[in-house]
């Protein structure tokens, strides 16, 4: 009874390692894409705050409004 339930241990020890293995790979992935999406999308918005003034700016003088 012993070498089966150490059988099952190593088995259960096994699979823990490649579920672990698994949810790290996940989270490495959730984490580049939250990156990306803040490189990609929000930075943009960010300076569209500071840019658009500056255009509307200048294009007013252009105007001359």
């Amino acid at each position: 009874m012993d070498s089966e339930l150490e059988k099952r241990f190593a088995t259960q020890e096994q699979k823990i390692d490649a579920v672990f293995k698994s949810v790290e790979r996940i989270r490495k992935y959730m984490y580049w894409t939250f990156v990306l999406t803040l490189v990609f999308f929000v930075l943009p918005l960010i300076a569209l705050i500071f840019v658009i003034p500056a255009f509307m700016g200048s294009l007013g003088s252009s105007v001359n409004f």
